[in-house]
């Protein structure tokens, strides 16, 4: 595959496919077109005109526009999942160093990947009506849910929570943190602290009112 470029603005499109992996190429522009224009901010004819092929080149790889985005969605899963478990590396040295690095890895993805971390979670795909993406965000919320399993299992034994609602609300915590203050795109909002600062403030505050007493990184 290659691509020739000419022009600003919109001429800033990739040019020339040649003979190489649509479907890849279709990805990337989706990707491009997303960072510049937003989730919904293009067309399926538009993604095709970006990556240099007919309107009706898509089609031999994807129903619609939305099949397009949820593959863009399930390579933004697939590396979600990668980069957190990669981070919680099983819970060593400790399950509460760990998920301090986890959430780092949580909001460094939607720091350096905004365009897929709004694919995945932005989008409008219904992740429940495809299998491949429903098993591939499983995959990564399993991580957090692992994760929650060892935090839970340092809880007092009277009152502990559910390990499913616990990695529930780290999720959302993690979230609401990557979405509101640490994106990588004009979404990002100012504040007085460091994204991870402030997850780690919440984290803090949310394990101690669960009743862990373990010292946080």
């Amino acid at each position: 595959m290659s691509w020739s470029k000419d022009g600003p603005g919109e001429r800033d499109a990739p040019r020339g496919y040649h003979h190489g992996n649509l479907r890849e190429a279709l990805i990337g522009a989706a990707l491009e077109l997303i960072a510049r224009k937003g989730i919904a901010g293009f067309t399926f004819a538009e993604a095709a005109r970006f990556a240099g092929v007919s309107p009706g080149a898509p089609y031999r790889h994807f129903r619609d526009r939305d099949e397009l985005m949820a593959s863009v969605a399930l390579r933004g899963f697939e590396q979600f999942e990668a980069v957190l478990a990669r981070a919680w590396n099983g819970g060593k040295p400790d399950a509460f160093s760990a998920l301090d690095r986890l959430g780092k890895a949580y909001l460094e993805f939607a720091r350096a990947q905004p365009a897929l971390y709004s694919a995945m979670f932005e989008g409008g795909v219904p992740v429940g009506a495809n299998p491949s993406l429903r098993e591939a965000s499983d995959r990564a919320f399993a991580v957090l849910r692992g994760a929650a399993e060892k935090v839970c299992a340092a809880m007092p034994a009277s009152g502990r929570p559910p390990a499913l609602m616990v990695a529930l609300h780290i999720w959302a915590m993690a979230h609401g943190v990557a979405s509101l203050f640490g994106r990588g795109d004009g979404a990002q909002r100012a504040m007085p602290m460091s994204p991870a600062e402030l997850l780690e403030a919440d984290m803090l505050v949310y394990l101690r009112g669960l009743g862990v007493t373990e010292a946080w990184p």
